[in-house]
């Protein structure tokens, strides 16, 4: 309801009933006595406990502020909490009663002096109007807590909480840590309550000041507590790291660190120059002004008028606008106004303002010297087990870290961090000074106080945080997180030039843990491409993280040529890749289901080698330049080092990257004019001035040249580029995109050996597995149409024909004339239903094949997307209604194969099975000739089954050395007919072996009598013919048929001249011994018959000599019987005499007597009655 009368204004904000009973109560507590000291009521600790249950109660539930209002109305802090701290302080750890009076009082303190916020979400009339009162009243309690001189208040609040902490950690009861926890956090609301920007105060700002709290601190020895707490973290305090978090952040946030550990001299010095900075400024300032400020002779009214070309007329006013045309045109710019639009979500909150830690704060020389020396000591002693605490704390995400804990933790972590390498340089400073005695030690050089920052756990607690604030985009997040990783490589670049070697190789470490992760790379790239106007602070924090990033990585490039960063894509993605090199499809590709495919490829991990211009490459882009920009539009208010970080920048786009068109833009080249010529120009004993303007020099002489070169740059000016744009304007004509037409699937087939119903069976089953239903349905519905549609052709065919015959004239034929052919039903185009259905049709390998199998015909290349599908004449309805059953049949009720396979095991490539047939002749010499992959069944005599294995990759083809001495070198024709020879030569070899492969069972082929009796025919006759020969052979001595002399002088003068061709080299020839016979015949004859022939020989002249005289056998001596054998059967060796030249390797006259194997004649057997009798001892 709106407030319009002076009785509304007036009203009581607070509910009169609510002011009564707590002024009641605050009357009850007590009140200056007699004496003029404090004296407490009779139930002031009833009084106490009341007081905090309406505080709870109507302020807290209700979701009200009047109590507070009333509190603060009745001065109750200055006038009673105080004052009963301060009566109870001297004996509060002796008396419990008074010990029991000040835990009170704490319990109402901390309520009443937790910054006021308010909640969006939850916020009520009342907050907003007791809202800015609540805060003047906090601003009052800090002021007469750090000011209030009867007592040391924030001491008393540490006293009370002693017996608590004294307590070991397991033995202490809620209680105990709910009193700890109430003097944390009364320390923790003094030192955050800050001043409100929005309500103007009516004391002076000093009294509440860092600087005034820091003393106090220091005063009343909390600093010591914070140190003893924080060192003993983990062990003796538990739930307090938070706490004291929030402490230490609301302590040194804004506190510039390198200026702390600056020397007197050297603090004093660089006041003096900033100082000197400013004055320089104001003076440019002035001077500016100066040339147009209205002197006493110009006062008067002055108002031009500028006509433009459109007949309109603009008024300018004041007589500065009557020098020159720009100055003109500058102040009607200056005159414009724009009432921009204000975004609802852009406002700041109060949380946010308290938590702002970009804005500068400073400290008086005691404050900072009491400050600095908190900071060594928890440097020294706290650093490390509190921040390791913490760490784990937010890892595990325990329920008293909240939101603002992480953020809070990663910049004091970084704050830190810089604090100590300042440390670091000042001593290194003293200790190089001649005249200092500091001296530097191992431990002023080792980094073993700030190790538990420095550890992969924390970095993946950093890029975890910084990712999620960029997901959600928490800028204030994120800006903590950026200082943090800033700060650990500016830190790991000092360790790197420590002189100790242990800090270069953990420094080493580091900087390959932090490069070797590419998403960091990226992480770094989108933040820096992503700015939209999130203030300075977050910009310069945007600017320094890609500028010591890139530097440093640079360098760290520089120095490992081989650097290998993990990079992660997509498996499907790098599998096609592949492919797509190897211009082949696997045999099994296509037959992992969408889900599994997309599982592995978030797992696929792969290392590549690091290239640095490539990285730096995806810094320059438009997004990142406008990001640059916009830091130097800044530029009057930048120091020496932001100035240089944006000037490298655009160095190294304009000259190393060899991009300055992306920086030809109007409003970046009337950025660098106004920085170089003004007005409010870059001042010009900045000592960055000088670089700066050789860079604009040079770069507006290119962008002179590049308008020179390619006219069309004065209209992209006005412009952002695109890569497109920065083709042309580079090249001078647009790029050629090569569009690669889309490549086929692999075309698949169903095993061989399966019946065509069978195969429609496998290609459905294969479709239902993989969820592809709609796709079955579809080609069902097709095939059901296209059924009708042919059915109705036939049966308008076939009535054509009856009428046809039924005009015919009875008794005679319906006239078919030969030349005229039977018509064939239309084609039937396939029609796809969804553009999905459309793509599936050409990359869907399984949807294919069921498509080819039902008898579908695809028209068109095989690599066109748009090529068509029809159902041919020559299938008929009957034909295509049982593809359409088989499709139902085999749906609901799939088929169930051998050995538990699946549908996709009965699938191949047909590519694959070209490529084996091909293989089957592409053999090498070295190679058997026979196929091995061929899926011919040879029986029980295959070569290696079924322990052939195959080979782990690509059998490689081996090729046989060709001998210097080939005189005729053979061209491929030539050589596929030898190896087409050699492969039917052992093809006929293996036949006559291994015949199992070509047998087969009779009782499969038809039974004829006419080829039975001629099969018996042959093998009667082939029996008889074997006899006759073995009988011939018994009574010629030996198994082989006989050969007349003829055709054995034809067969040796043949074998003589293959031998003198072929000059083949054998063992040298063995010398006689003296066993060895001498006859002149044998050694006529050759000598050297094998010593199988002549033993068999031998053995059955042995034999016809023992049958011929059986019974006529006589006790005749056994050494006198061999010689009677062979002098009564002289025939029989002569008739020996054919079969053994047949085995006698005959030796020529030449040079080759000596490589001819000399044969060793075999010694004579003794025998008796057809059996051979040897003695052992010969």
């Amino acid at each position: 309801m709106a407030q319009t009368t002076l009785d509304d204004w007036t009203r009581d904000p607070v509910d009169p009933e609510i002011r009564a009973h707590v002024y009641s109560l605050i009357t009850a507590l007590g009140g200056i006595g007699d004496n003029g000291t404090y004296a407490l009521g009779d139930d002031a600790l009833v009084c106490l406990k009341d007081l905090r249950k309406w505080l709870k109660f109507a302020d807290g539930q209700l979701n009200r502020r009047d109590v507070a209002r009333c509190m603060a109305e009745a001065n109750l802090v200055r006038g009673d909490l105080l004052e009963i701290l301060a009566k109870v302080s001297p004996r509060v750890l002796e008396q419990p009663l008074k010990h029991k009076l000040a835990v009170a009082t704490l319990e109402l303190l901390v309520p009443l002096t937790w910054p006021f916020e308010i909640d969006p979400v939850e916020a009520t009339v009342n907050h907003h109007r007791h809202g800015p009162y609540v805060q003047l009243a906090q601003i009052g309690y800090k002021r007469a807590i750090l000011q209030f001189d009867r007592d040391r208040t924030l001491q008393t609040a540490v006293k009370v909480a002693l017996p608590s902490m004294a307590i070991p950690l397991r033995e202490r009861s809620p209680r105990d840590e709910g009193i700890i926890r109430i003097a944390l956090y009364f320390i923790r609301n003094i030192a955050m309550l800050s001043p409100p920007s929005s309500v103007p105060m009516d004391i002076d700002e000093a009294e509440v000041s860092r600087s005034t709290t820091i003393d106090t601190f220091q005063e009343q020895d909390i600093f010591q507590v914070l140190l003893s707490m924080s060192s003993s973290i983990g062990e003796d305090f538990v739930a307090q790291d938070v706490v004291l978090l929030e402490i230490l952040f609301f302590l040194l946030k804004g506190i510039d660190a390198e200026r702390l550990f600056l020397e007197d001299k050297k603090l004093g010095s660089r006041n003096a120059n900033e100082l000197k900075d400013l004055m320089q400024k104001e003076k440019a300032m002035l001077a500016g002004y100066a040339r147009t400020a209205p002197t006493r002779h110009n006062r008067f009214g002055t108002m031009i008028w500028l006509k433009q070309e459109d007949e309109k007329v603009t008024t300018v006013s004041g007589q500065d606008v009557l020098g020159k045309a720009q100055a003109t045109l500058d102040k009607m710019d200056q005159t414009k106004k724009w009432n921009k639009p204000r975004r609802p979500g852009r406002k700041t909150d109060l949380e946010q303002e308290k938590e702002e830690f970009d804005l500068p704060v400073a400290l008086s020389t005691s404050a900072r010297t009491h400050i600095k020396a908190f900071v060594e000591e928890f440097l020294d002693s706290s650093f490390n087990p509190l921040f390791q605490h913490l760490r784990k704390a937010i890892e595990r995400e325990t329920e008293r870290v909240e939101t603002r804990h992480s953020r809070q933790f990663f910049y004091l972590v970084s704050w830190f961090l810089r604090a100590e390498c300042a440390r670091r340089r000042t001593i290194k400073e003293k200790a190089a000074d001649p005249k200092s005695p500091a001296v530097l030690t191992a431990e002023d050089e080792s980094y073993g106080l700030i190790a538990e920052v420095t550890n992969q756990e924390t970095f993946i607690l950093l890029n975890r945080f910084m990712q999620k604030s960029q997901d959600e985009k928490a800028w204030q997040d994120l800006n903590a997180g950026m200082k943090c990783f800033t700060q650990i490589l500016l830190t790991v670049h000092e360790m790197s030039e420590s002189g100790l070697e242990d800090d270069q190789e953990i420094a080493e470490n580091i900087q390959n843990r932090i490069f070797y992760e590419e998403s960091t790379h990226d992480r770094v790239v989108v933040i820096l491409r992503s700015y939209r106007d999130q203030g300075f602070g977050y910009l310069d924090a945007v600017t320094e993280l890609s500028h010591v990033f890139l530097r440093m990585l640079e360098r760290y490039a520089k120095q490992n040529v081989d650097m290998q960063i993990k990079s992660k894509r997509r498996a499907r993605k790098i599998k096609k890749k592949q492919a797509q090199a190897d211009g082949a499809e696997g045999e099994d590709e296509g037959h992992i289901s969408e889900n599994e495919d997309l599982q592995q490829a978030q797992k696929t991990v792969t290392e590549r080698k690091f290239d640095f211009n490539r990285f730096a490459a995806k810094f320059v882009n438009q997004s990142s330049v406008n990001t640059f920009v916009a830091f130097t539009r800044y530029f009057a208010d930048l120091d020496t080092e932001q100035l240089k970080r944006a000037h490298r920048f655009f160095h190294r786009v304009a000259y190393k990257m060899e991009l300055g068109v992306l920086l030809c833009r109007v409003d970046i080249i009337q950025l660098f004019n106004k920085m170089m010529k003004g007005p409010r120009g870059l001042d010009q004993e900045s000592p960055a001035y000088r670089e700066w303007d050789d860079f604009v020099r040079h770069f507006f002489r290119q962008v002179v040249k590049r308008v020179q070169e390619r006219p069309e740059l004065i209209v992209e000016m006005l412009f952002s580029k695109i890569p497109q744009t920065l083709y042309f304007l580079e090249h001078g004509h647009d790029r050629e995109v090569l569009t690669r037409a889309p490549r086929p699937p692999a075309e698949l087939e169903v095993k061989p050996g399966m019946e065509r119903p069978e195969q429609i069976g496998v290609a459905v089953g294969v479709l239902v597995n993989q969820q592809k239903s709609d796709a079955l349905h579809w080609v069902r519905d097709v095939l059901t149409s296209s059924a009708e549609e042919r059915k109705a052709w036939e049966d308008a065919e076939q009535a054509r024909k009856e009428l046809a015959a039924a005009e015919a004239p009875e008794g005679e034929a319906a006239p078919e004339s030969a030349e005229t052919e039977a018509p064939t039903p239309p084609s039937i185009l396939v029609k796809h239903d969804t553009a999905d259905r459309k793509i599936a049709m050409f990359k869907d390998n399984k949807l294919r094949l069921l498509m080819t199998l039902v008898g579908f015909m695809r028209l068109g290349a095989n690599d066109d997307p748009d090529a068509s599908w029809v159902i041919p004449s020559s299938l008929t309805s009957t034909e295509l209604q049982e593809a359409i059953d088989l499709i139902r049949k085999f749906e609901f009720d799939p088929p169930i194969y051998e050995d538990g396979k699946a549908p996709e095991d009965l699938l191949r490539s047909k590519a694959a099975a070209a490529r084996r047939s091909t293989r089957r002749a592409d053999f090498d010499d070295d190679s058997d000739g026979i196929d091995h992959d061929s899926e011919e069944d040879r029986g029980e005599y295959a070569l290696d089954d079924p322990t052939a294995r195959k080979p782990d990759g690509e059998r490689r083809k081996l090729k046989r050395r060709r001998r210097v001495h080939t005189p005729v070198e053979l061209d491929d024709g030539e050589r596929e007919a030898k190896a087409e020879a050699r492969r039917k030569k052992e093809i006929e070899k293996q036949a006559k072996t291994k015949s199992t492969m070509f047998v087969h069972d009779s009782d499969d082929e038809e039974w004829d009598a006419d080829k039975d009796a001629a099969f018996f025919a042959r093998e009667q006759a082939l029996r008889e013919d074997t006899l006759k020969q073995f009988k011939k052979s018994l009574v010629l001595g030996t198994v082989e048929p006989a050969v007349s002399k003829k055709e054995l002088s034809r067969k040796r003068k043949a074998e003589d001249t293959t031998k003198k061709s072929k000059r083949r080299k054998s063992p040298p020839k063995r010398k006689a011994g003296p066993f060895d016979d001498s006859d002149d015949d044998d050694e006529n004859a050759g000598d050297a018959a094998s010593v199988s022939s002549r033993a068999l020989s031998e053995e059955i002249e042995a034999v016809l000599s023992d049958v011929e005289s059986e019974d006529e056998a006589t006790d005749t001596p056994l050494s006198s019987q061999h010689a009677g054998s062979k002098d009564d059967v002289p025939h029989t060796s002569a008739a020996a005499t054919p079969s053994k030249t047949q085995d006698v390797t005959m030796a020529d006259d030449d040079d080759d007597d000596d490589d001819t194997p000399v044969v060793r004649r075999p010694a004579a057997r003794h025998m008796r009655a057809g059996f051979v009798i040897d003695s052992d001892s010969e």
